[in-house]
């Protein structure tokens, strides 16, 4: 995982106050959101997630089906703050 991805995940861990997750056992393309993400988040921690990135990194996920794509791993998550800042 790169330094990006790495800081998103742990921005993540606090944003949705996940306390028990393992950080070396979440890679860059395991879904973020749903019933298969490692981290147990569902659609309101999504919400959260793209709110604290929007403050955070000055980026916005205009719609749901933009956020359904960016929100897909941490690597997608992180690409995409990379080219819209």
């Amino acid at each position: 995982m790169d330094p990006l991805q790495y800081e998103l995940l742990e921005l993540i861990c606090t944003t949705c106050n996940l306390h028990d997750v393992d950080l070396e056992k979440i890679g860059p393309d395991d879904p973020l959101i749903g019933p298969e993400s490692p981290l147990g988040t569902d659609s309101l921690d999504a919400l959260e997630i793209a709110v604290t990135v929007q403050k955070k990194y000055g980026v916005r996920m205009d719609s749901e089906n933009t956020s359904r794509i960016v929100l897909q791993s941490m690597a997608s998550l992180a690409e995409y703050i990379r080219e819209n800042r």
